[in-house]
């Protein structure tokens, strides 16, 4: 039976939403249904976050023409690619190790988050599940995908240039400022990981300083899974895609709950129930990471007004 781990009950209560998280248990099985499995098969896209050789922990995607992720049986999602050994992630090509991810479909605006620990096959990925969770529609940006032709690149391409740093360019910095969409890369004390989708105004996400993001977190259900896992393991990754570019901008640091402005500070942005403030570690861009082309967006009417 699924339950909240520590750091999820503790930011539940200190956000004063305990019973609707107790509503909201119940939106986490351990298997997957039919409709989710069909849903997942027509995907193009699946995000996952997990931890590097070092500890660190990152954000990526995986991509590939739908039916590259398939449920063989309800504990159980296979996915049809690994990552580059560019990735960040590059290791899960070697070694088992716990994931977190989440399938976004952007034109219906929905998405399911699938925990567990990732096996490589050689050619992809076997990952037997532990939670399955269901996830409203709020904040996502409804854009429609394609695939580039041969003639345009393709995946014959490859992924490359790669560029690492220990602080945001100018250029990456813009790239944040302009962004209506990231995810999220976490793990509980345990290494339980979990990837999560953030999406607002472009502008939602602040650029403090070539080494400190803030965003807002907005009214969602109440399980509180990143900030839960915040609580007991500030490690974190993040990921910014070039929806139109391919380009994956992928961070690693740590990240905290600011719940009050501190004092002579700004208030909280419109429709912010408290920020998170993430700190820069490390910073790995890579052109051309994947042949997936993302249309312009329609931006979600749940999202708040950024300032």
């Amino acid at each position: 039976m699924a339950d909240y781990h520590d750091g999820e009950v503790t930011v539940q209560r200190r956000a004063r939403l305990a019973e609707q998280a107790r509503f909201s248990l119940g939106g986490i099985g351990e298997t997957v249904p039919e409709v989710a499995a069909a849903f997942l098969a027509e995907q193009p896209m699946i995000v996952l976050g997990g931890a590097d050789g070092a500890g660190r922990i990152w954000a990526t995607q995986l991509t590939g023409e739908p039916g590259f992720l398939e449920v063989p049986d309800p504990r159980t999602l296979t996915i049809d690619a690994l990552p580059d050994p560019t990735d960040p992630l590059g290791g899960l090509r070697e070694r088992p190790s716990p994931v977190g991810m989440i399938a976004i479909e952007p034109a219906t605006r929905r998405r399911m988050r699938i925990n567990g620990r990732a096996v490589p096959t050689g050619r992809g990925l076997r990952v037997d599940l532990d939670q399955v969770i269901a996830n409203c529609p709020k904040y996502l940006q409804k854009r429609r995908h394609r695939f580039l032709d041969p003639g345009e690149g393709g995946a014959a391409a490859g992924p490359g240039p790669v560029t690492d740093g220990t602080a945001l360019t100018p250029a990456q910095r813009e790239t944040i400022r302009r962004a209506d969409t990231f995810f999220v890369a976490t793990a509980s004390d345990r290494g339980d990981a979990d990837a999560s989708h953030r999406g607002g105004n472009p502008g939602f996400v602040r650029v403090v300083s070539p080494t400190v993001l803030r965003w807002p977190d907005y009214t969602g259900n109440a399980m509180f899974l990143t900030l839960g896992n915040l609580e007991l393991n500030p490690l974190a990754g993040l990921l910014f895609p070039g929806w139109d570019t391919g380009t994956a901008l992928h961070l690693t640091g740590t990240a905290r709950t600011v719940w009050s402005p501190a004092p002579g500070e700004e208030p909280f942005p419109p429709g912010a129930q408290r920020l998170v403030e993430f700190t820069v570690a490390a910073v790995r861009e890579v052109a051309r990471a994947t042949p997936l082309r993302w249309s312009e967006p329609a931006f979600s009417r749940f999202n708040p007004p950024v300032p």
